[in-house]
């Protein structure tokens, strides 16, 4: 017999004994499900959390001046600074910087005790005032909700324009962030045109993510420089898997701006800002290795089920395997038809577990509202899992019935 002829007897053979096959194939179907379900949920969640964590500048490093801890006889260890990145430095990496998909904002600290003015409203000296560059926002996680970004306009000349965070918004313009854009705010003493509002963004550990003010770089450099004042560099990276590239290709550039020679060591450093997902991601993959398991013990009895289902089944069909050899029926020819029926329902309820693990994998993406991917790998997982189970659990029945003396079978009750 070819193998569509052996397809359609194990799939009479399984409807002539559809209950027990049908146990057998819900529990291979329970296994598969968790196999796929839950890896596919795993990636899903791992995905929105990627795209969420790129949007709060996670898929992003810095380059910021170098400290070195020193051991020190009197006070355990102590801190020394490496060389500022100033100004200069920091516009000639942005500059030079050309690797694809990536996006270099330049900032500075201007001042952490603020006082920001509107009519007879006034805030406490607690907010915080940077200069930022056009990339800032887009690299630190920041969205403008109202008005717009700074312009080159703005940049290149130092426009008294300002973009406010939320807790001003509350203060100053009543909780009404469309009442603030094209506002006169009086910035320590200095006036500035509000041209955008930030998103609210809530506190997280000591940061006061709302209590800020923005002003362009120059006005930054123009009234709050200092003879060491430094500047910060981020560098945002579309694709996550490029990260490395991206620093060692930094790596490259800022030492040739800082002018070093190849035996003097780096005097800054890189900082990348996805550490949080590099650990969910080490968590995730045990929890893979987990999952696996589960699914493998839970197929393990779902292949002795069927093991023993075959085994009935080769009993049942004694007098018939004794008519196919009768009829010129090789020993090979029983052994694959057995084979194929074990095979067949191993796949059956395998197809079934793997449709109800991507359905469930579609359903966690529309409940966080994040982007489902067909887990191509886990479905292929599971038609190879469910081949070995089948093979396995087949090949002994299917031996034995390939083994049976015809004349014996024939005269069998």
């Amino acid at each position: 017999m070819d193998l569509l002829e052996n397809i359609k007897v194990a799939l009479r053979s399984i409807k002539s004994n559809i209950l027990r096959s049908l146990l057998t194939i819900m529990i291979i179907m329970v296994g598969i499900t968790s196999l796929v379900g839950i890896l596919t949920a795993i990636d899903t969640i791992l995905l929105s959390l990627s795209d969420n964590f790129s949007r709060v500048g996670a898929n992003s490093f810095n380059i910021s001046q170098k400290y070195e801890d020193l051991k020190s006889q009197r006070r355990g260890r102590q801190s020394r600074v490496g060389d500022i990145i100033d100004i200069d430095d920091a516009a000639n990496f942005k500059e030079k910087y050309d690797f694809p998909g990536t996006s270099v904002s330049v900032s500075s600290y201007c001042s952490g005790n603020t006082t920001v003015k509107y009519k007879n409203e006034k805030s406490n000296p607690t907010i915080s005032l940077m200069g930022v560059d056009e990339n800032y926002f887009n690299n630190s996680g920041f969205e403008i909700v109202h008005g717009r970004n700074f312009n080159n306009t703005d940049l290149e000349f130092g426009s008294h324009k300002a973009i406010i965070g939320n807790d001003l918004i509350k203060l100053l313009f009543d909780d009404k962030p469309e009442m603030a854009i094209n506002k006169m705010v009086d910035i320590n003493g200095t006036n500035y045109k509000v041209i955008g509002v930030l998103k609210e963004k809530g506190s997280g550990g000591n940061a006061r993510n709302d209590k800020f003010v923005f002003i362009p770089l120059l006005n930054s450099k123009r009234y709050y420089h200092y003879s060491d004042k430094k500047y910060d560099i981020s560098v945002s990276v579309a694709d996550a898997t490029q990260m490395d590239n991206a620093i060692s290709y930094a790596l490259g550039k800022f030492r040739n701006i800082r002018k070093l020679k190849a035996s003097q060591d780096n005097d800054f450093e890189i900082n990348k800002s996805d550490s949080l997902l590099e650990i969910l991601k080490d968590a995730t993959s045990k929890l893979r290795f987990a999952t696996i398991a589960i699914a493998l013990i839970t197929l393990l009895g779902a292949s002795i089920g069927l093991m023993n289902i075959m085994l009935v089944t080769v009993t049942e069909r004694t007098r018939e395997v004794g008519i196919r050899k009768a009829l010129g029926a090789t020993r090979k020819n029983i052994l694959i038809q057995f084979l194929t029926e074990a095979v067949m329902i191993g796949q059956i309820g395998g197809i079934l577990g793997i449709l109800m693990g991507i359905i469930i994998g579609i359903v966690l993406a529309i409940y966080i509202k994040g982007q489902f991917v067909v887990p191509w790998a886990w479905i292929f997982l599971g038609f190879f899992v469910n081949m070995f189970v089948g093979i396995i659990s087949g090949i002994y029945p299917a031996m034995k019935a390939s083994k049976l003396d015809p004349i014996e079978s024939l005269r069998y009750e």
